[in-house]
């Protein structure tokens, strides 16, 4: 504890005052009742209140140091990748992912398969897609089935230290009937028109397939939940929804749309400094919170029955002359008492 031994250093403090006939355990008492730490050692005294306060600054930069080296070991031992698959298809989570940094090492997670079991959308009424799902399976080395989760756009899974994030999709196959024969699975080809990103195109040779000039049945689709059919001569056929077995009729040829089916786009990353950057970000905000508290120190020396008080703070620097104000106003003034002497009585 910091004792000022000397009326000359207290008088230097931001603020300073004296009290004559007064009583340094008196103040004592009264920085007590104010929430004060209070130490007497001889004629002086010593308080402090909010010592976090004074710390809690200390707490910032090293919450800032935590962030940091979060931060590095995420870019230096990460690992990265990403896939689109087609429903029904498999991958192993360690041929996707990629390392980040020299600090990268895959864990006994990287072996694991990864089965896509379903793909699909929900839809807004106006038809929009609104959202994509993917049902996943995970399976170890062994063939067993480890985990189960469908996910979606900001629901992940989490296995192993591994997060597969749902941030696309892609249309992969049309799954017809020709004439009643089938299925066939034809392959959808992204297009690009004007910018569109999102369309989809397939062909259905008719007649001739060996010719040079090749003519057929082109479908095209903006989602997984209508097809659109145009002739040999691109001209308009129909509509047709996936499961509807609602045949068509084009060129002679009779087609009914089995199935859509969709490709999942996923991302994989594995990142161990995320819980040093939360809770760099945790303590970051606590201890900045913390900082806010202010900081006083208080002290006083008895010299005579006259007593001097200074003391300082690190926050709310113009609210602390009137709480010591008001704190030194409470100090009881020392009365000294006399015996009056009385006149001894004459008698005559």
């Amino acid at each position: 504890w910091s004792f000022l031994q000397s009326a000359d250093s207290i008088r230097k403090q931001e603020f300073s005052d004296t009290l004559p006939q007064a009583s340094v355990s008196d103040l004592g008492v009264i920085l007590m009742g104010a929430g004060y730490e209070v130490f007497l050692k001889g004629p002086s005294l010593y308080a402090f209140k909010g010592l976090a306060g004074r710390f809690a600054p200390i707490g910032v930069h090293l919450a800032m140091l935590l962030i940091m080296a979060g931060g590095t070991l995420s870019a230096t031992g990460s690992f990265r990748g990403s896939v689109t698959v087609p429903q029904g298809l498999n991958f192993v989570m360690g041929d996707v992912l990629g390392p980040t940094g020299f600090l990268s090492t895959p864990t006994e997670a990287f072996n694991t398969e990864v089965h896509v079991n379903k793909f699909y959308m929900d839809y807004y009424d106006s038809g929009e897609v609104s959202q994509f799902h993917t049902d996943l399976s995970l399976f170890d080395m062994n063939g067993k089935e480890v985990m189960r989760k469908t996910l979606s756009v900001n629901d992940p899974l989490r296995y192993g230290g591994i997060t597969i994030y749902q941030t696309d999709w892609s249309f992969s196959a049309l799954q017809i009937l020709k004439d009643g024969e089938g299925p066939f699975n034809l392959a959808m080809a992204p297009l690009t028109i004007n910018g569109d990103k999102k369309l989809f195109g397939t062909f259905l040779p008719v007649g001739d397939t060996d010719s040079s000039n090749v003519k057929g049945i082109s479908m095209l689709a903006r989602d997984l939940q209508s097809i659109v059919l145009y002739d040999k001569q691109g001209k308009f056929a129909g509509v047709r929804r996936p499961n509807s077995k609602l045949p068509i009729e084009i060129d002679g040829t009779k087609i009914v749309i089995v199935d859509a089916i969709g490709s999942s786009g996923l991302d994989l990353k594995t990142d161990p400094g995320v819980p040093a950057v939360y809770a760099g970000f945790g303590a970051l905000m606590l201890t900045t919170c913390i900082s806010y508290l202010s900081h006083a120190q208080i002290w006083a020396f008895q010299d005579g029955t006259t007593v001097i008080v200074g003391g300082k703070t690190n926050r709310a620097k113009a609210e602390f002359p009137d709480e010591m104000n008001r704190l030194l106003d409470q100090v009881p003034e020392i009365v000294e008492s006399s015996i009056s002497k009385k006149p001894d009585n004459i008698g005559g």
